[in-house]
């Protein structure tokens, strides 16, 4: 059998093109090669949206639909909701009662979102129980399955450390078991927001995988060129343009690139005409994708039964593990 990959989003709302490029697109090509779980981390969200929780269901559905548009095919990955396996939670109590406080307080993860929670009103300097608790939960996610890799992006590759800590750890209590998952570095492209910066809903610089044709090409033309350009006739600088010409890198062909560099460089491309071509260009890249999401939009019985079936298939192999996991630390 194939080894098994484990990966999963937080439920924050509509997806966008840095989620494709740089995660979901790698999910796509992996799914031919492994035996793949994909999850909505709902739990997750919890750690830090703990008292907005109004849109979570719908943000759950919308991050499966567009895993869906994408190409994550049910009938190849298991797809499923974290909430709807409460097996993660048994195996979470087992492997926190196993992990040092420091090992915690040192994961870059907890670091990062602990950032979040602090700039919150009210909140202080106060974690919350669960965001501390939040590594050995990943770990649980990870192990639940007895994943043998996690496909990652090179900035994540030490959140996986701590779970393969932690496996290490109860094989030593134990007995041998549980996998030392290894990270498989996505190879995808990375794409920056329209402003520049990184792309993120929270910033308002993002174009949604289920955005329209006409927002779609609005928001490209609020996109970061060649701040020395001042006329249509300057010569330009490809290189230093900080956003448009690095979407073309990724959504254009060779000679399309080729010949917008040439243009630019000799002053017969201006700003405003490059960009109107780029939000076509993306449009046309994304219209397959785009009509697919619209399908399940109206369907959304077929996620639910996605979700549902997925759920109760990933609660087959996690009752299979968790039972293994109770033998070895003799429970009852």
């Amino acid at each position: 059998m194939n080894e098994t990959i484990v990966s999963g989003m937080r439920p924050t709302g509509k997806l966008h093109l840095g989620h494709y490029l740089g995660v979901i697109k790698n999910w796509v090509q992996l799914q031919e090669k492994y035996n793949c779980y994909f999850f909505v981390a709902d739990w997750h969200a919890l750690t830090t949206k703990y008292d907005n929780t109004e849109e979570l269901k719908q943000n759950t559905k919308d991050v499966v639909m567009d895993w869906l548009a994408c190409g994550i095919d049910p009938e190849k990955s298991t797809i499923y909701v974290q909430s709807l396996v409460p097996e993660i939670a048994e195996l979470n109590i087992y492997l926190g009662m196993i992990t040092p406080q420091n090992w915690v307080e040192r994961d870059p993860t907890l670091k990062d979102m602990a950032k979040i929670l602090k700039t919150k009103e009210g909140q202080g300097t106060q974690v919350n129980y669960g965001l501390m608790g939040y590594p050995v939960l990943m770990s649980a996610d990870i192990m639940m399955m007895n994943s043998k890799y996690v496909p990652v992006g090179i900035d994540q590759v030490a959140h996986i450390e701590i779970t393969r800590d932690i496996a290490r750890r109860f094989n030593n209590l134990y007995g041998e078991f549980f996998n030392e998952p290894e990270p498989i570095l996505n190879e995808c492209s990375l794409i920056c927001g329209l402003d520049g910066n990184k792309m993120g809903k929270s910033f308002k610089n993002d174009i949604k995988i289920s955005d329209t044709d006409i927002e779609t090409s609005k928001k490209v033309m609020t996109a970061i060129t060649d701040r020395s350009r001042l006329r249509k006739d300057d010569l330009g600088h490809p290189d230093e343009c900080e956003v448009a010409f690095k979407y073309w890198k990724i959504f254009g062909s060779d000679d399309e690139v080729k010949t917008i560099r040439c243009e630019c460089e000799k002053g017969l491309r201006g700003c405003a005409q490059c960009k109107r071509e780029l939000g076509d260009k993306i449009n046309l890249c994304l219209s397959e994708i785009r009509e697919k999401r619209r399908y399940y939009e109206q369907h959304p019985e077929i996620v639910d039964e996605i979700i549902e079936k997925g759920s109760q298939k990933a609660r087959i192999k996690a009752k299979e593990v968790l039972q293994n996991v109770r033998d070895l630390v003799k429970m009852y």
